[in-house]
């Protein structure tokens, strides 16, 4: 692969320096740009068009999250970022970053970054179809009806990464989501909208405005009185349908 043009962004010089030497350390990778704002980043990714972009999350004025969801998505370098908070780290994969790195990181740390982002960009030169794809977080509505491979969420502390074939089904409660794996359960700070979203639909259907269910558990749907229904899933969890979602019954007999 040619060398691989990378551009920095932070506010903050010495962490700019600090990336700066590890890049010369990496004969793959040439420096094209640094920027210490977002706005500047914004029109220097425009202008440079470089292949990975190495930036920081909290930034004053546009921070880091904003300045890539300023991008179109098929124009997207791939992104790393590059920060002190993890709290960030969901927002972060929900663009589709290829790493997240906490500061203080060590050089071999780095490498690994460098090579995901590699990795990434190959995939994509190649057209491969398992090259990630974009998620334009920002509320304009460009997102993916591909269901992700894994996704992050975080939880207890910790950024965990899921996959959509582990969830049985997921349960709303104000604005926490509980997710009901096949060997334990995760409650994340999110809405059930909001995660119905990132999981882009596929494999997945409402029952009613508290719980979301994967197609492939569901059982049986059981009648009650009056024509409602009861879905039973795989473990013997029964939820009601909601009447507003009947439609819903042609996703589970497959006949949509």
């Amino acid at each position: 692969m040619s060398t691989l043009r990378a551009l920095i962004v932070d506010d903050e010089p010495l962490a700019r320096e600090r990336v700066r030497a590890l890049l010369a350390k990496e004969p793959d990778f040439e420096i094209v740009a640094e920027y210490g704002n977002g706005a500047e980043a914004i029109a220097g990714i425009v202008q440079h068009a470089p292949d990975l972009v190495l930036i920081d999350v909290q930034m004053p004025g546009c921070d880091g999250l904003q300045v890539i969801q300023a991008i179109p998505p098929e124009r997207r370098p791939a992104v790393v970022f590059v920060t002190a908070h993890d709290r960030f780290a969901v927002d972060a994969f929900a663009v589709q970053a290829v790493d997240y790195l906490l500061k203080p990181f060590d050089r071999e740390r780095f490498k690994v970054a460098l090579q995901r982002a590699a990795d990434f960009v190959r995939a994509r030169r190649a057209g491969a179809p398992s090259a990630p794809e974009p998620v334009d977080s920002a509320g304009s509505g460009n997102t993916t009806s591909r269901r992700p491979e894994r996704f992050a969420v975080k939880a207890d502390g910790k950024v965990i990464f899921v996959r959509p074939e582990d969830i049985t089904w997921i349960e709303a409660a104000d604005n926490y989501v509980l997710l009901h794996l096949a060997d334990r359960r995760l409650m994340l700070r999110e809405t059930l909208s909001s995660l119905e979203t990132r999981l882009g639909g596929a494999g997945f259907a409402r029952v009613n405005r508290s719980a979301l269910v994967r197609i492939d558990q569901v059982r049986e749907l059981q009648p009650t009185f009056h024509g409602d229904y009861v879905v039973v899933l795989r473990d013997g969890t029964q939820l009601p349908l909601s009447r507003s979602l009947r439609g819903q019954l042609e996703r589970f007999t497959g006949s949509a």
